[in-house]
């Protein structure tokens, strides 16, 4: 498992993480929350070692997070930021090839390329294994990484924002293709996301974060209330549930909201 304790973090004036503490258990699909400008990303750079904290300390079985020596800590990591741009001049299939940078050579391994192959089949874009990827839509792109991550043989997933430039088809791709492989593989998943009902749906563990503080953590059906979210994000809301108890989030248009309240008065 993977722990934060006392973790504070603040820019100047700005304080991104207030004495945080949370654990994110093996073999869950762990979902962050909140408002922009939050530290979401932030904190999953500290978890990575892109930056240090003030304060605090991050575990991983027991082992604590060394910025002296990242790169045995790093290995464990299949790390995916937002907004990676790959213009460079290879193929998908090297791309995916990629996340398995510490094992490549001159002469590459036949099992690699199976592998990197078998990837890009799972989710969906085995066709595309000869493309240059600068001819590539930014969704097609957010896929290939989700791939190149995968290839890390990871302990530890962290997806900031891997659906932004998805169709909804691609969405379900890769959101389903990280529930299995996370439950079956037993790694530590954490993923950023702005969508409350793709969160809703696909967290085993949701953490609701705002003004450097964890307002909430727990299952989605737990921790989701119209008064959370209208404390979270300023908005009203509404919520209903599916078949399995799943919670779902409308934010009614405000013109409409003002018309009814026009009317009932």
């Amino acid at each position: 498992m993977l722990k934060v304790r006392n973790l504070s973090l603040a820019f100047g004036d700005l304080v991104l993480a207030d004495q945080l503490s949370f654990t994110l258990e093996a073999g869950k699909t762990h979902v962050i929350i909140g408002p922009n400008g939050t530290g979401k990303s932030s904190l999953l750079k500290v978890l990575f070692g892109d930056i240090k904290p003030q304060s605090g300390e991050v575990l991983f079985d027991s082992e604590h997070l060394d910025y002296r020596n990242l790169n045995p800590w790093r290995q464990r990591f299949g790390y995916m930021p937002q907004d990676i741009r790959l213009d460079i001049g290879l193929t998908v299939l090297e791309v995916v090839l990629l996340g398995q940078l510490n094992a490549l050579s001159l002469k590459l391994a036949d099992s690699l390329i199976e592998k990197a192959l078998k990837a890009l089949d799972q989710i969906g874009l085995l066709h595309l294994a000869q493309r240059d990827v600068r001819t590539l839509s930014g969704g097609q792109c957010q896929m290939i990484l989700f791939a190149q991550a995968l290839m890390r043989n990871p302990k530890i997933l962290m997806l900031d924002e891997p659906v932004s430039a998805l169709d909804l088809h691609f969405q379900q791709v890769m959101l389903d293709h990280l529930d299995q492989q996370t439950h079956q593989q037993h790694w530590v998943s954490v993923m950023i996301l702005h969508d409350l009902n793709l969160a809703a749906q696909y967290a085993d563990n949701l953490l609701v974060l705002k003004g450097g503080k964890l307002l909430a953590e727990g299952a989605p059906a737990e921790v989701l209330s119209a008064d959370l979210v209208e404390e979270v994000y300023g908005v009203k809301a509404e919520l209903a549930y599916d078949q399995q108890g799943i919670p779902f989030v409308r934010t009614p248009r405000r013109r409409l909201m003002q018309q009814s309240v026009s009317l009932a008065s």
